[in-house]
């Protein structure tokens, strides 16, 4: 039986940028779903994510609010959000009195611009007019360990959080872009460290477990490592890393 036309995904919006292209489509949830409409984000033919279930992005905020050492969890911690997506991290993030400064760091004018004037404002546009919301359009990759490297080599303060909040690519050993691979190797994760205040964590949100993973975040430095699930309608189940720097 042929594909319904109603039932086919709709190309909403297309673009080719540095990281090569990115898409917006729209199509009719199941059982309703996202107001009756799914909205999924497509980087180079590689699905991303969509608006059907944000059980695991939220889960990625919880898990680093609960991970923090006590004494951070006191005066409103900051958390840095990697990268907007379809925004219910960041809309999260914002519905919680705990979280003070909330940075999110956004690679993809196009993504941006699908919250501030396209049809995932209403998943995130109350969290964007939130006076502690800061969006910076830069590749997540070179804020963290470009930035900390150059930073450190010049003996510069660098700007640090009480949480990273990780999801720019399906898992450490499935990016989205070669170039963010550099985020899971070894440096990177140093650089990571490097950002987060004593007592902060580290939450990477990947589609499957890795083993391998939590080793190379106790190797860097990282204490409590641990991996936490979240049970999706169908296959293996998503699941969050966390690492917290030691006080």
């Amino acid at each position: 039986m042929s594909e319904a036309p109603h039932d086919r995904p709709v190309t909403l919006d297309r673009r080719d940028g540095p990281y090569g292209e990115i898409v917006l489509r729209r199509r009719p949830a199941d059982d309703g779903g996202d107001g009756g409409d799914i909205h999924e984000i497509i980087a180079n033919g590689t699905f991303l994510m969509d608006t059907s279930d944000g059980r695991s992005e939220r889960l990625l905020i919880d898990a680093a609010q609960a991970a923090l050492a006590p004494d951070r969890r006191d005066g409103l911690p900051s958390v840095l959000i990697g990268g907007l997506g379809v925004g219910f991290s960041l809309a999260h993030a914002a519905d919680d009195e705990r979280w003070g400064r909330i940075v999110v760091v956004e690679r993809e004018q196009a993504v941006i611009d699908w919250h501030h004037e396209g049809p995932l404002a209403r998943i995130s546009g109350a969290a964007l007019g939130d006076p502690r919301t800061v969006i910076l359009h830069t590749d997540l990759v070179d804020y963290i360990r470009t930035e900390t490297e150059a930073a450190e080599a010049d003996d510069q303060p660098i700007d640090r959080y009480d949480a990273l909040c990780l999801d720019i690519d399906n898992g450490p050993g499935w990016t989205v872009t070669d170039e963010n691979a550099g985020l899971y190797t070894p440096g990177g994760l140093a650089a990571c460290l490097a950002r987060l205040n004593p007592g902060g964590v580290l939450a990477v949100w990947s589609a499957q477990p890795s083993l391998a993973f939590e080793d190379a975040l106790r190797n860097v430095g990282f204490t409590g490592v641990r991996t936490e699930e979240i049970q999706v309608a169908r296959g293996v189940p998503d699941v969050v890393h966390l690492g917290v720097r030691p006080a």
